[in-house]
């Protein structure tokens, strides 16, 4: 039996829904990831973030292989109710797989003729040493 609360959310036709992941304190976004009924359940439960893993096709909560879990602070829906917005407290300061605080760190520099995208976040661990 589902909460009624679930049913309010425009799930798209896989089931799943788009999470926005903020840095509660920093209000930096840490991420971008899908969720499906179960996951969006579980970090309810828990508070700490589960995620729908697209391409292995299963539940990821988040920091199960680095350590780097993400304690939900609050969760929110936006006014069309088909976006999840998690602000968390990130473990270790490091969201990306890449060792970085941010999926989100590589910026746009230069026009549309020549532009690239250009790394402006540092590594903060080697993700070597983070994924075994």
């Amino acid at each position: 039996m589902s909460a009624g609360w679930i049913e309010e959310i425009k799930w798209d036709e896989q089931g799943l829904v788009p999470v926005i992941t903020q840095d509660a304190e920093t209000g930096a976004v840490l991420m971008f990831a899908w969720m499906n009924r179960e996951a969006l359940m579980q970090t309810a439960q828990t508070k700490e973030a589960v995620y729908w893993s697209r391409s292995r096709k299963k539940l990821w909560h988040k920091g199960e292989e680095s350590g780097h879990t993400q304690k939900v602070v609050d969760m929110r829906i936006d006014c069309d109710e088909d976006v999840i917005l998690l602000r968390v407290e990130q473990t270790g300061g490091i969201a990306c797989h890449t060792g970085r605080h941010s999926c989100f760190y590589r910026q746009f520099e230069g026009n549309s003729s020549d532009g690239k995208w250009q790394a402006v976040e540092p590594v903060l661990k080697d993700p070597e040493k983070i994924y075994k």
